[in-house]
């Protein structure tokens, strides 16, 4: 997979390539070269393929892997200050903890802006199916990018236990006693 690195690279010789076709454009203005016009073109379609690998070479495509986190999927996101993921029925709390700083990771970036005084926030959901075809959106929990007064850490996460308890257990776990 393709770094920051390779980008910013790539970047260096499209730049050069840009520079000598505006240069080779310009001496066929000059010289009244027939092919000048689709120069310009070449020179121009360079200069924004050579702008589109600087802005690709900013963000970096490699995601963060936690160790213990389960695949999610993002269900919304306003691309500001709130985003929605889907954790499976079956999470269990040090799964849903593991997941939610993965998807912070993930998604909690410097060009994610929100109004003022708005703070970032990702809430991680799942569906509890009910008798008669009923279905109920369970919010288990989220994260914040504020630092967390009780623990240190970089970030706030709560867990809502009382919706947590209402999901049915996973299969290959034993019930806990107790």
């Amino acid at each position: 997979m393709l770094t920051p690195a390779d980008f910013l690279e790539a970047t260096q010789w499209a730049a050069i390539t840009t520079l000598a076709l505006a240069g080779l454009s310009a001496i066929a203005f000059v010289a009244q070269w027939g092919i000048r016009f689709r120069l310009v073109g070449a020179t121009g379609f360079m200069a924004v393929l050579t702008v589109g690998c600087l802005g690709l070479s900013f963000e970096p495509f490699t995601r963060a892997s936690i160790p213990g986190a389960i695949p999610y999927t993002t269900v919304y996101d306003s691309g500001a200050a709130q985003v929605v993921i889907t954790v499976p029925q079956t999470i269990t709390e040090p799964q849903l903890e593991a997941t939610l700083k993965q998807a912070a990771s993930n998604l909690f970036k410097p060009g994610r802006l929100g109004p003022p005084g708005q703070i970032a926030t990702i809430r991680a959901r799942t569906i509890v199916h009910r008798l008669g075809g009923i279905s109920d959106l369970v919010y288990v929990g989220q994260i914040q990018p504020i630092p967390d007064g009780q623990t240190g850490a970089a970030q706030t996460i709560r867990i809502n236990q009382e919706q947590l308890a209402k999901l049915p257990k996973p299969k290959d776990l034993p019930a806990e006693e107790g």
